[in-house]
């Protein structure tokens, strides 16, 4: 699934930079791990500046992600 910056790359309503996934379509700010859990957030290819591929698992409870696990995908091939 895309994972991003919730407020500068997917849109969203917030205060400072969070962790988001998008499923179908629809955003959802990430419980369970933090935007900075992933490395640098502003780097070239952080989450405020790229969207990224990552696997997950969790479930959608209300407007929101509980992630129980979040590896991001190295998609350099």
């Amino acid at each position: 699934m895309e994972a991003s910056c919730g407020e500068c790359q997917f849109g969203m309503k917030g205060k400072s930079c969070d962790l988001a996934v998008r499923i179908d379509g629809k955003s959802y700010f990430v419980d369970g791990t933090t935007i900075h859990d992933h490395g640098d957030a502003h780097a070239e290819k952080g989450f405020c500046n790229a969207i990224s591929k990552a696997l997950v698992t969790g479930e959608i409870k209300g407007d929101r992600f509980k992630a129980t696990s979040f590896t991001l995908i190295d998609d350099k091939k």
